[in-house]
């Protein structure tokens, strides 16, 4: 049995990444699974462990990234971790299923220096600073502080879209999806 693939896709918040991922896991058959992230919250109700996350105390959580047990991982709130195991994508991909990875910059780029070849990454721009900084005003769900703060990490996270393998501009939603869809066949093939 032949190894899957991993597809990392990354982009500044705002720029249409998971409506692009969920477009094409809508309409493409590419056999391509979601890893199961691990966090060190509590189960929701319904959740249940190795389905919806991997649910680890925070104690373990640390321990596993003292061991080096992700790919990548952030402490998205204070106290509050999330990661990728690099177990769950190497179960996936030793199976001979691809994954997909919608993960951040610095992670997309570390799943590319410990898989290689074996994986593809994407990075999804915004056809401008401007043009983004429109669209997080126009959902109206932030204040303009949090605006210019996700607009200064915009900032650095396109300064590292020269790493990625691709970069797509999503002007034209169709398009980026397209476009996206394309360098995934491309990949898998």
């Amino acid at each position: 049995m032949s190894k899957g693939k991993i597809i990392v896709i990354s982009a500044p918040s705002g720029c249409g990444k998971s409506t692009i991922i969920n477009s094409i896991l809508d309409k493409e058959s590419f056999d391509l699974s979601f890893s199961v992230s691990a966090t060190n919250r509590a189960p929701r109700q319904g959740e249940e462990d190795g389905v919806h996350y991997h649910f680890l105390s925070t104690e373990k959580f640390r321990d596993a990234v003292a061991a080096g047990e992700f790919i990548e991982w952030e402490e998205v709130y204070p106290g509050r971790y999330y990661g990728t195991l690099r177990s769950e994508v190497d179960r996936i991909i030793n199976s001979g299923h691809n994954v997909i990875l919608d993960i951040d910059v610095r992670g997309a780029l570390n799943v590319k220096k410990i898989y290689g070849n074996t994986a593809r990454t994407i990075f999804i721009m915004p056809p401008s600073i401007g043009e983004l900084r429109h669209r997080l005003e126009g959902r109206g769900t932030d204040s303009p502080e949090v605006i210019d703060t996700r607009i200064d990490r915009a900032e650095y996270e396109i300064s590292l879209a020269p790493d990625f393998d691709i970069q797509i501009v999503n002007d034209v939603l169709d398009t980026a999806v397209s476009e996206t869809t394309t360098a995934i066949k491309d990949f898998l093939q």
